[in-house]
């Protein structure tokens, strides 16, 4: 039988992290192991694969599938490693929690001679996951459908979008039709939990805020 002194927790506040393998890490932060299920076996398992999957791409489903796993814990294990990738590691991806600096990231669309609408999807801390031209035309609530716009979000595993079109007559106008499009894809993200956090209308230099 293991000394209670070796169980992972008592050697962390013994000897401190660094005294611990990965593995061990992995058994403090799951705590023990359901009937049947041995906690040490759970950790090699859930240790695989993050290695094989990468702590980018793991998703919440990914630690639920490991046996011995149940919500809760897939929870606390995935909310300690978002919290990690947040916090911790280098970002790359800017940070879109304004719209100045949403707007910085449409000067592809700022001068076209077409309209052409954009989606900017973001994750959990508001960081951009894609930036994609989703229609090029007049903008109306007929041509920008919300599966248009919500089917690249849903594979983006998206926390929220932010929405932008390029006004070419240069005028920085809200219309009728902008509204309607807002409005539609705003009660859209509402059932789908993807929330709305902008719609950004541009003209050349200038942009506004449609939401």
């Amino acid at each position: 039988m293991q000394n209670k002194q070796d169980l992972p927790r008592e050697k962390l506040n013994k000897k401190g992290a660094a005294a611990l393998s990965d593995i061990e890490l992995l058994q403090a932060v799951i705590g023990s192991g359901g009937k049947g299920n041995d906690f040490k076996q759970i950790a090699k398992n859930l240790n695989d694969v993050i290695r094989k999957t990468g702590a980018d791409n793991l998703t919440i489903d990914d630690v639920k599938a490991i046996k011995g796993i149940g919500d809760a814990k897939a929870t606390t294990v995935f909310a300690a490693l978002e919290f990690w990738r947040r916090k911790f590691t280098k970002q790359t991806a800017p940070l879109v929690d304004s719209p100045e600096k949403a707007a910085e990231l449409l000067s592809g669309i700022k001068n076209k001679k077409q309209e052409h609408f954009v989606l900017l999807t973001l994750d959990g801390a508001r960081r951009l996951i894609n930036n994609r031209v989703i229609t090029i035309g007049t903008l109306n609530a007929s041509l920008v459908h919300p599966r248009e716009v919500f089917s690249p979000a849903i594979e983006d595993r998206a926390a929220s979008i932010i929405i932008a079109h390029n006004h070419p007559s240069g005028m920085l106008d809200i219309s009728k039709q902008d509204r309607e499009v807002t409005g539609i894809i705003k009660r859209a993200g509402e059932l789908l939990g993807i929330r709305l956090d902008d719609h950004i209308i541009v003209a050349g230099d200038k942009f506004v805020s449609a939401l």
